[in-house]
């Protein structure tokens, strides 16, 4: 396979669409919207990469030609939904919440079908070492599913790039596994989302692995970091938990609120560094031309320059925002309903960004990143 030096198919526009998929659960549904949305648009990723849950959206996307790409995203949605399918009593409110949090509780005693089955020895009873000793549920479900629902030739061998993050349980350390360098099977979509102790690590050529959330719950960095050649990215930037918030007025809305801020992994901070980065390089490359040629060989200077990039960023920030009857269990909060609300809120988003003047009226950036929050 090729590696990076392959830049990803730039759309229309003249920019290559990427989608960049956070962690966060049952949340997920809202990516699903958000993606809905945008190939309705004609704005079809040719790269995606995700964490977790969108490691999961990612495969679906990724792994399945553009015509059933939608049906395959619906199909694991509603099968994950179909524990608590029937509507929600109350539409908002204390009523919506008790309605939610007795969902989550469904969901942690029970299970989520084609995803996640509670262990039926409890892990202090199980031989030390072994899955069942350090997990509470079985993710054999989710092998199945994305084995019925994603087809690896094509996500393979196929256009789109494919990006997921896990974290090596030994060293620490982050790890991608992308398309463009190793074959990708289920156990690299199951290792980014097996957040501990809920699920199993996941061993990947003798090495075991978790949830790329414990270390980053974004790729966009991996994105930023990947790209080659001078074509321009269009990167929706998918965030599950928002970093902004209201001071809680509870136990479990500290709880809640502790979550959104540890997961939402600071991503306008991380885009803020890149762009001072991003400018601290534009501004050697434009020293170096009135450096004489003395002095282009720096040790130094050579590096400054190495940081440049001659393809320049847009991020198009898509967050989503929460409800008030939301609680701390909202990422595994699988009700039909809210999972359904989520799906819809996503795709709202999206169609309000691109009804934004300043989304009509954009310029594609000659260098550097361009942020946009429009939703």
């Amino acid at each position: 396979m090729a590696g990076k030096q392959t830049p990803p198919t730039p759309a229309a526009t003249g920019e290559a669409n990427v989608l960049v998929l956070q962690g966060g659960g049952a949340l997920g549904a809202y990516q699903a919207g958000v993606f809905e949305a945008l190939a309705a648009a004609n704005h079809e990723p040719a790269w995606v990469a995700g964490i977790s849950i969108g490691a999961v959206n990612a495969a679906l996307i990724a792994g399945n030609p553009p015509e059933q790409r939608l049906m395959a995203l619906r199909t694991f949605w509603d099968r994950a939904s179909s524990r608590v399918p029937f509507p929600a009593p109350f539409a908002d409110g204390w009523g919506r919440r008790i309605f939610n949090e007795t969902a989550a509780g469904i969901v942690a005693l029970t299970g989520i079908p084609g995803f996640f089955t509670p262990r039926v020895t409890p892990p202090w009873l199980a031989l030390p070492g072994t899955p069942e000793a350090t997990s509470l549920y079985d993710t054999a479900p989710l092998r199945e599913t994305l084995l019925e629902l994603v087809d690896f030739d094509l996500l393979n061998s196929g256009p789109m790039r494919f990006s997921v993050g896990a974290v090596n349980v030994l060293s620490g350390n982050f790890t991608y596994f992308d398309n463009r360098e190793r074959l990708i099977g289920p156990e690299h979509i199951m290792a980014s989302g097996a957040l501990p102790p809920g699920f199993p690590a996941v061993m990947i050529d003798g090495e075991p692995y978790w949830d790329g959330g414990i270390v980053s719950n974004t790729p966009l960095q991996y994105v930023l970091d990947e790209r080659v050649g001078d074509t321009p990215l269009l990167v929706f930037q998918v965030d599950l938990f928002s970093a902004r918030g209201m001071m809680p007025r509870s136990v479990a809305e500290a709880v809640q609120r502790e979550k959104d801020i540890r997961f939402s992994s600071r991503t306008r901070l991380g885009t803020d560094m890149q762009k001072r980065l991003e400018a601290m390089a534009s501004a050697a490359t434009r020293l170096a031309e009135r450096l004489p040629d003395s002095l282009k060989d720096d040790p130094d200077l050579v590096a400054l320059l190495g940081e440049a990039s001659d393809s320049p960023v847009t991020i198009l920030h898509l967050i989503n925002r929460g409800e008030d009857y939301e609680s701390q269990g909202k990422d595994y909060e699988f009700s039909r309903a809210t999972i359904n609300d989520h799906w819809a809120s996503g795709r709202r988003d999206v169609e309000r960004s691109f009804a934004s003047p300043r989304w009509k009226q954009r310029n594609l950036p000659d260098c550097g990143i361009v942020t946009l929050d429009l939703a």
